[in-house]
């Protein structure tokens, strides 16, 4: 028996990492496992090296919520350099080509607008988007020649924040899923007459998770130097705060919990027009449900 090898338990929740600079989310993932343990163990929405803020890290049961968390909104902090395209549209990649033109003020803010809404974009050659069953960074790492495919993304709010100098400006921006801030970063320096790549970038918010509900992993570290880590982790169905909820009768509870369909009553019909809700008895989740011809229907169910 190894007696350096940790031993995990089975822990149920979310912790809201604020991920440092200088980890990948893997490497951040499993730094904080360490301190608080937990046997299963998944991350929603992955954030490169250079990318700092909001990483939840979903334990358990809760590890079924991550796709109803990562179609939630999200929000950046983020900068843009001037001057420069490089090969990853951040400040990792080399420099392909460079213009001396900044944009005003003016024609920064006349800009913006043209990026509201349903836009189609174009993912950077360095992503994790598979291409005949490949990474596409990979591939570019490879110097295998890509043919990146634009994809409809919805973005919500882009404001800018400040100019500190000609040659960078900040924005925050709110959007969908699957959108790329540094194509964003990319395609507004075209619009406005010059390039541009990320330089700093920061997300602030995934789904229900802002910064108020993070932790940082020094702070998770000296928690649990106290055996105090798991208090960090916030229950499963915070995920879920924006989803009605369906209180449950034990013999209901114990229906879903055997896949069994329950009807829907006279005083449920409220619950037709929502795409999802969460069943639960005496405060633990027992599954996720849909209505279809007037039942509900288990969509995820949960074990403890």
């Amino acid at each position: 028996m190894n007696p350096n090898k940790q031993t995990y338990i089975t822990l149920h929740g979310w912790l809201i990492l604020d991920k440092p600079l200088g980890l990948t989310s893997t490497q951040a993932l499993g730094r904080a496992r360490k301190f608080i343990g937990g046997k299963k163990v998944g991350h929603g929405g992955t954030l490169d090296p250079l990318a700092s803020g909001i990483l939840p890290l979903a334990f358990g049961e809760a590890t079924k919520l991550v796709p109803y968390v990562m179609d939630g909104e999200k929000e950046y902090l983020f900068s843009v350099f001037w001057g420069e395209q490089r090969t990853t549209d951040d400040a990792q990649g080399e420099v392909m080509a460079s213009s001396s033109y900044r944009p005003t003020e003016k024609e920064i803010l006349s800009a913006l607008p043209q990026f509201l809404g349903e836009v189609d974009q174009t993912p950077p050659t360095f992503s994790a988007i598979k291409i005949d069953g490949q990474r596409a960074y990979d591939l570019a790492r490879a110097g295998k020649p890509l043919e990146m495919k634009s994809r409809r993304v919805r973005i919500d709010e882009f404001e800018l924040l400040a100019m500190p100098s000609p040659d960078r400006a900040d924005f925050r921006v709110q959007c969908g899923k699957g959108t790329y801030v540094r194509s964003l970063a990319r395609d507004l320096a075209l619009k406005v007459g010059t390039f541009g790549y990320v330089g700093a970038l920061r997300r602030t918010k995934v789904g229900p998770f802002g910064l108020e509900s993070a932790i940082s992993l020094d702070k998770l570290e000296e928690l649990s130097h106290n055996g105090d880590a798991q208090t960090a982790l916030l229950a499963i169905g915070s995920a879920l705060d924006d989803i009605p909820g369906l209180i449950l009768t034990a013999s209901e509870a114990q229906r879903l919990r055997s896949g069994q369909s329950l009807l829907l009553r006279a005083d449920q019909l409220f619950l037709m027009d929502q795409p999802v809700i969460l069943a639960t008895h005496q405060g633990t989740p027992v599954a996720l449900v849909e209505v279809r011809n007037g039942s509900l229907v288990v969509v995820r169910g949960f074990t403890f």
